[in-house]
C-alpha cells in the first residue's frame, strides 16, 4: 500500500517525535511505502523558521519532499493561504491509496480532493490539531481567515472526505464552530507513541538515572517543551521549590523565552534538586521520558504527554475536557500552583500512588495511543 502524508497546513520537522514523524514511520515499520510532501516550515534552533526546497531520505527510508509556497503572494499571505505549486502532479507521480492530509486549513486541501474526484477508490483522511486554544484567537484570524476564507474551502470538500480526524475534543468543537463540519466526518484520534518492552524501557531508565546519578528511591519529575507563560514553568518552579523534600529532583528540557528566562533560571539555580539540561532530540527525550517517574505539564497541550504515557511514565495534566475523557482517572490532574505543591508532597509521602497511576495509563497506551495501534486505521 502507498499512503502519502501532507504536511502542507503545518510544519514538519524532521528527527522529532511529533505526529507526523511517529505515524509515518510506523506505516514503513509495517510494510508500506510512505512518502511526505511538506513545507518547508520547520525547526531552526529550536524556533520555527523556514528551509529551502528539497527532495531527501530520512533515516527510516522515507522520502521527503520540502516545497515553497506560491510566489505570487508575499509571504506573509502566502503562510495563511498555503498554497504550492506542483502538488498534484507530485500526487499523480506517487499514486498513493491512501492520503492523509495534516491540518485542515490550506488551500490544498481542494488539491487532495481533486485527485480523489478522479480515484475515488483512494482514501482521503484530514487530520486536525486546531482548537480554540492556538487557532483563531484574534478577530481578524477567526472571523476572515478561519470563518470566511478556511470555511470555504473546507465545505467544498465534504463529499469527498473519509474521516477527518481529530486529535482531542476541543478540535471537534472548533471545527464545528468554525467550519460547519458535519459530525458524521468526525472522529477521535489522538496523538500517540511507541510503546516497547518493559526490557527496553528499564534499559534506559537505569542508564539516564545513573547519568543523573539518581537512588533508586529518587522521584524523576521531567517537564519539557517551549517554556513560555502558557507552559506554566514558573509555577511549576515555585510550587516545587516550596517542597524540600531531597527525593524529589526535577529535569527541564527544552527552551525558555526571554521573557520568563530570568525569573525561571532564578528558581532552578535556587534548588541543587532541579537541571536545566536545554534542548534534547526527540530520541534524547524520549530517553528522558523512560527515565522520569512522573511527566508533568501544569499548561498547554502537547505530544510529549502521549509519549510519556507510551514511555511507562506517570503524568500529572491540567485538566483539559480531552484529557479527562481519553485518560480519565489514570493521570494526576493540577490546576494551580497549590494542586502541585499538593502532588509533590502526596507522592514524597506515598510513592506507591505514582506507580498505581503508571500502571492504568500503561494500559491506555497500550490499547489506544500506541502508533502501532493508531496506524492501523489508516489501513482498513
Amino acid at each position: 500500500m502507498r499512503i502519502l502524508h501532507c504536511c502542507l497546513s503545518c510544519f514538519y520537522i524532521d528527527d522529532f517525535t511529533y505526529q507526523e514523524n511517529l505515524l509515518t514511520q510506523q506505516n514503513a515499520k509495517d510494510g508500506h511505502e510512505v512518502k511526505i510532501i511538506a513545507s518547508t516550515e520547520t525547526f531552526i534552533n529550536s524556533e520555527l523558521g523556514y528551509v529551502k526546497p528539497s527532495k531527501y531520505m530520512t533515516k527510516e527510508g522515507i522520502e521527503v519532499t520540502r516545497i515553497p509556497y506560491r510566489k505570487i503572494f508575499p509571504h506573509l499571505i502566502a503562510k495563511k493561504i498555503r498554497s504550492y505549486p506542483n502538488v498534484y502532479k507530485m500526487i499523480e507521480q506517487f499514486s498513493p491509496d491512501v492520503i492523509l492530509f495534516h491540518g485542515v486549513p490550506a488551500y490544498e486541501l481542494l488539491t487532495a480532493v481533486k485527485y480523489k474526484k478522479r480515484n475515488p477508490k483512494v482514501k482521503l483522511y484530514v487530520d486536525s490539531h486546531e482548537d480554540f486554544h492556538n487557532s483563531g484567537t484574534n478577530f481578524i484570524s477567526k472571523q476572515f481567515l478561519h470563518k470566511t476564507f478556511y470555511r470555504a474551502i473546507v465545505q467544498k470538500t465534504f463529499p469527498y472526505i473519509d474521516k477527518i480526524f481529530c486529535i482531542n475534543y476541543e478540535s471537534i468543537d472548533f471545527l464545528k464552530q468554525m467550519y460547519g463540519i458535519p459530525e458524521s466526518l468526525l472522529e477521535f484520534y489522538p496523538l500517540g507513541g511507541n510503546v516497547v518492552e518493559e526490557s527496553v524501557r528499564d534499559a534506559k531508565r537505569k542508564q539516564i538515572r545513573e547519568e543523573l546519578k539518581l537512588n533508586p528511591d529518587d522521584i524523576l519529575i521531567v517537564h519539557s517543551g517551549k517554556m513560555d507563560k502558557r507552559k506554566r514553568t514558573e509555577d511549576l518552579l515555585e510550587a516545587f521549590t516550596e517542597v524540600t523534600n531531597e527525593k524529589l529532583k526535577l529535569v527541564l528540557i527544552g527552551s525558555m523565552p526571554n521573557d520568563v528566562k530570568e525569573n525561571s533560571m532564578r528558581l532552578v539555580s535556587s534548588d541543587h534538586r532541579i537541571r536545566y539540561l536545554g534542548w534534547k532530540s526527540g530520541e534524547q527525550l524520549i530517553d528522558y521520558l523512560y527515565a522520569c517517574d512522573l511527566y508533568l505539564q501544569p499548561g498547554t497541550q502537547s505530544a510529549t504527554m502521549q509519549n510519556a504515557l507510551c514511555c511507562g511514565s506517570a503524568a500529572a495534566l491540567y485538566p483539559y475536557p480531552s484529557h479527562k475523557y481519553l485518560l480519565g482517572d489514570s493521570v494526576f490532574y493540577v490546576e494551580s500552583t497549590q494542586d502541585m505543591r499538593k502532588l509533590f508532597e502526596e507522592i514524597t509521602d506515598k510513592p506507591y500512588l505514582i506507580e498505581n497511576k503508571r500502571a492504568k495509563a500503561s494500559k491506555i497506551a497500550k490499547e489506544v495511543l500506541d502508533y502501532k495501534v493508531l496506524a492501523s486505521r489508516l489501513y482498513k
